[in-house]
C-alpha cells in the first residue's frame, strides 16, 4: 500500500449519475465483520481509499479544482467529479471515538487536501489560520517609500490561469504554487546534466530571451 497519512473512515459511499436503480448510492461501512475503511493521500497526488487489502477508489488530486470540488461538513467530506461524462459523488464519514475526535480528523485531512486543490466547508469559512504554506519560499524584497520590505509571496490555491503563471514565472508577482504545479516528470538528479548540456550550447541563451519574450507577450492579452 502506497505510503502517506492515513484516517479511518465510519462509513464510505459513491454515487453514480448512470445508475438507473432505487439506491444509487452504494455504501461501505466499517463495523465488526469487516475490516476497517482508511483514506491515503500519496505525496504524488493521489487520494486512495480501503477497506482491508480492497482498493474502493483512487482519485487524482492534481486535476485541479476545475476537475474535482471537495466540500466539507462537519466530520463528512464530499467529492464532485466527471469521469467521460459520467457525474459522480463520493461521501466519506470520518470515525472518532466521539463526534469530536471524528470532526478533527476530518479537519486534519482537510489540511493535506488543501496542499492540492481549495476546500469549501458548511460555513465557507477560511482555512485554518495555523496551515502551513504549501512550500517554503524565499520571501520577495520591495522597496516602498526609499525603504526596503518583506514581501511574502502569496499562497495560492487550485488552478491558476495562464496570466497569472506567466506572471509568477516572470518574477513579476511571484507565489507559493499548489503542489499540483511542483510535480514534474525527471528524477532527481536529472536536470543538472541536461542543464549543462544547453548552456554549452551557443543558441541556448538566445532561446531563453525568446521564451522570455513569448511570457511577456502573454501578460498583453
Amino acid at each position: 500500500m502506497a505510503t502517506g497519512p492515513v484516517w479511518r473512515l465510519k462509513r464510505y459511499g459513491r454515487f453514480s449519475s448512470t445508475k438507473k436503480t432505487s439506491q444509487p448510492w452504494k455504501v461501505f461501512e466499517a463495523n465488526s465483520n469487516k475490516p476497517e475503511i482508511v483514506l491515503k493521500i500519496v505525496e504524488c497526488g493521489y487520494l486512495m481509499v480501503f477497506q482491508g487489502q480492497e482498493s474502493l477508489d483512487t482519485i487524482s488530486l492534481l486535476s485541479g479544482s476545475d476537475f474535482l470540488k471537495v466540500h466539507q461538513k462537519t466530520d463528512n467530506l464530499m467529492f464532485r467529479f466527471t469521469v467521460k461524462g459520467e457525474s459522480r459523488m463520493i461521501r466519506m464519514q470520518f470515525d472518532g471515538s466521539s463526534r469530536a475526535e471524528a470532526i478533527r480528523e476530518c479537519s486534519s485531512a482537510v489540511e493535506k487536501l488543501m496542499e492540492y486543490l481549495p476546500v469549501t466547508t458548511q460555513d465557507d469559512a477560511p482555512p485554518p489560520p495555523n496551515q502551513p504554506p504549501t512550500e517554503v519560499s524565499t520571501s520577495v524584497m520591495q522597496c516602498q517609500q526609499g525603504k526596503v520590505v518583506r514581501v511574502e509571496p502569496e499562497v495560492v490555491q487550485g488552478s491558476l490561469s495562464i496570466k497569472r503563471l506567466t506572471q509568477h514565472l516572470l518574477g513579476e508577482n511571484p507565489a507559493t504554487l499548489p503542489r499540483m504545479y511542483r510535480h514534474g516528470s525527471l528524477a532527481q538528479g536529472d536536470l543538472e546534466p541536461i542543464l549543462r548540456v544547453c548552456l554549452l550550447d551557443p543558441s541556448f541563451h538566445a532561446f531563453v530571451e525568446k521564451v522570455e519574450g513569448e511570457l511577456r507577450k502573454l501578460l498583453q492579452e
